[in-house]
């Protein structure tokens, strides 16, 4: 009985600082993965930021465009209803003849 009161104690302190090295290794590699993460996403960054220029051309391009095409079917859809409102007040003037 002594043996086991002596034995397990010093087992389970060995699987504690097992345990706990292993804990150590893992953290730090953790935190050497996250730096490496950590540079890529900043890289990743640079190169989206070097091309905001690009989509703000884009952006203004063809925000120009639908506005151009807006005022066209704006200007056609205006002359259309003309021409309908124009066919509609001969037709009254006649009927009431």
């Amino acid at each position: 009985m002594e043996f086991w009161l002596t034995f397990l104690p010093l087992v389970i302190y060995i699987l504690l600082i097992i345990l706990l090295t292993i804990g150590i290794i893992l953290g730090i590699k953790t935190i050497i993965t996250m730096n490496k993460v950590e540079k890529v996403v900043d890289n990743v960054n640079e190169k989206v930021e070097s091309l905001n220029s690009v989509f703000n051309i884009i952006d203004f391009t063809t925000d120009k465009i639908a506005g151009f095409t807006d005022k066209i079917i704006e200007m056609a859809g205006n002359v259309f209803s003309k021409l309908l409102f124009f066919k509609k007040g001969k037709k009254g003037k006649n009927e009431k003849d």
